[in-house]
């Protein structure tokens, strides 16, 4: 019997994308370990015991009941219907809102990206897509309204007339057999064909769900699902890039952190031999990037490497996602650059301390006459030659979103005569969340696109211009090339000949023609 074939995000992704159209298919995902690392019943109960609405020996008690119930020695009913006493008594609509601010504190940063993106497929697809599990009503729809699934199946609190919790939950209780019973009950009501269908789950529980599909996805499996989807040779998917920090992802890092000291120590060598401040930089800011991308197991998938000298100085934008996304970008460009960053940065010790370095400029986006001084500083350091790295939007932003651009990094290139280098970063959340300190290995693919000149960028059209590099971006990443660049025109407009390039061509004609012999 052959092993399960590992199934990477873009295989599985346009597995789904080259997959028949219709509601006819059903994708129908599970919850915890699934579509979100680790368990969200013990952050509810973890809520639950520090506001002082759980005892310690319930606490402890529930801790334990499901430990039993991933072992299998209790049954689930018993686990769920144990926590819907602690919330007997209370209002349902206070219970949702509690699931809502947990949602956005705790369990968004949880999700895995390459399942949001599996999501995604299948909604493209027009597939009928379902999130269908065990866990409670205050735990599921938070999530299922955050990934657009307008189906779910989910256990429910039994509430009385006044919408308070009496205790107990709604029968039959979804687990198991009963979770099958209703993933069968609601694919015949929206005539659903199961053999064209796909199913992502971890848990043993689901096994038997992962029979009634023709598409079986284990996600991140373990015990008996794992063997089975060996015995059987099912498509593996398994993710890590969520889940809290690993100690082994924090001591990478923490390497790769470390490196800044003797890279550090080497380009201060390297100024002081050369005289040259700048060629010191030049060696810091060539060598630590890449340095700490590879201490974290971080490798990036280029497409368009050659855009990057093409022409500089130029000022590099690149699409914000994460802490990380400026170190990918500042470790292509490498040298001769310096960087803008917010104003609340520059007492990081990190990086503060880096910006300095590198000459980056500061901007309070509270003052607008002190960021309007700013920006002309980075207009000369864009006129004595150095680069710009900078994002657009301004700020770190959700995985598939691409915010608005604002003006600044285009006013720079304009003022300075500089072209504008889009760099768009399509799946950097693989690598870190949105608001995490520390990387996980993985392949980021990035698209550098060729220099934007502008000549013919005026005050009249510098909306319309920005809308159309806006525009590049977001066909990108929605049609990610795989082996080249898509053709750019028609989001770049090409610049008008100047009149002194013009003189200087017919001059040149002139002296390279030949001379009429004299009579």
């Amino acid at each position: 019997m052959t092993g399960p074939r590992d199934m990477r995000l873009p295989g599985s992704v346009a597995e789904v994308r080259a997959s028949p159209r219709g509601p006819h298919i059903g994708a129908f995902f599970d919850l915890d370990g699934t579509l979100v690392a680790g368990f969200t019943g013990v952050i509810l109960t973890q809520e639950q015991f520090l506001s002082r609405q759980l005892g310690v020996a319930d606490f402890f008690g529930m801790i334990q009941a499901g430990l039993n119930h991933k072992l299998g020695r209790r049954e689930f009913e018993n686990l769920i219907t144990a926590a819907s006493k602690v919330m007997r008594g209370r209002p349902l609509s206070d219970l949702d809102q509690l699931g809502e601010r947990l949602f956005r504190q705790k369990i968004e940063s949880r999700i895995y990206p390459e399942m949001r993106e599996l999501v995604r497929a299948h909604l493209e697809r027009g597939h009928t897509v379902c999130l269908s599990s065990s866990a409670l009503t205050i735990q599921v729809e938070p999530v299922a309204r955050f990934l657009g699934i307008p189906n779910t199946l989910t256990n429910k609190f039994v509430v009385d007339d006044d919408g308070v919790v009496a205790g107990t939950i709604v029968e039959p209780i979804l687990w198991g057999p009963g979770k099958a019973n209703a993933v069968q009950k609601f694919a015949a009501e929206h005539d659903i064909d199961l053999q064209d269908s796909y199913f992502y789950a971890d848990g043993d529980e689901d096994v038997a769900l992962m029979y009634l599909v023709g598409n079986p996805r284990p996600t991140n499996p373990e015990g008996k699902m794992a063997a089975v989807a060996r015995q059987r040779g099912w498509p593996i998917l398994r993710f890590s890039s969520r889940g809290g920090s690993s100690l082994s992802g924090v001591v990478r890092t923490l390497a790769g952190v470390g490196s800044m000291v003797p890279v550090g120590y080497g380009a201060l060598g390297w100024g002081l031999l050369t005289r040259s401040r700048r060629r010191g930089v030049n060696f810091f800011t060539a060598n630590w990037p890449q340095t700490l991308l590879a201490a974290s197991g971080v490798q990036l998938n280029v497409l368009g490497r050659e855009n990057l000298t093409a022409q500089r100085p130029a000022v590099f934008i690149f699409n914000h996602r994460n802490n990380f996304d400026p170190v990918i970008t500042c470790s292509l460009v490498r040298d001769n650059f310096t960087s803008v960053a917010k104003k609340e940065l520059e007492n990081d010790p990190l990086v503060g301390n880096l910006g300095r370095l590198i000459d980056a400029v500061f901007i309070d986006r509270d003052d607008p006459k002190s960021a309007v001084e700013s920006l002309r500083k980075v207009e000369d350091a864009a006129r004595n030659g150095l680069s710009i790295v900078i994002a657009p939007e301004g700020t770190r932003l959700d995985t598939h979103e691409v915010g608005p651009f604002k003006k600044g990094p285009f006013r720079i290139a304009m003022a300075a005569g500089v072209p504008v280098i889009p760099v768009v970063i399509r799946n950097a959340e693989v690598i870190a969340a949105r608001d995490s300190s520390v990387m996980n290995p993985g392949t980021v693919d990035v698209a550098v696109f060729p220099p934007i000149s502008m000549a013919d960028w005026t005050v009249d059209n510098i909306d319309e211009r920005i809308a159309e590099v806006r525009q590049l971006y977001l066909d990108t990443l929605v049609n990610w090339p795989e082996d080249e660049l898509p053709e750019a025109a028609p989001y770049l407009h090409d610049a008008p000949t100047k009149k002194p390039a013009r003189k200087a061509a017919k001059k040149a004609a002139k002296k390279a023609a030949p001379k009429k012999a004299r009579p």
